[in-house]
């Protein structure tokens, strides 16, 4: 796949550089893990913490589905 390059908000969870949108997916559920915020009764809903409420447009919680558009506006 084609890489696609992060902007500066998504770039704070992903890193920087270009990435496949598959590997970039990874490195985003990855953090969603990490830092516990996929909803623990609603496992479809991500709530968003500082970095990621950014990525999706002040949003505080969304669903997988919701998520893939709004992170799709971060990259170029």
């Amino acid at each position: 796949m084609k890489p696609v390059q992060p902007d500066t908000a998504l770039s704070a969870i992903v890193g920087s550089k270009a990435l496949p949108r598959t590997e970039l997916t990874k490195k985003l559920w990855d953090y969603i893990k990490k830092h516990g915020l996929q909803d623990k009764k609603d496992k479809r809903s991500i709530n968003a913490d500082a970095a990621l409420k950014v990525v999706f447009g002040g949003k505080s919680k969304v669903s997988m589905f919701e998520m893939t558009k709004l992170v799709s506006n971060h990259v170029s």
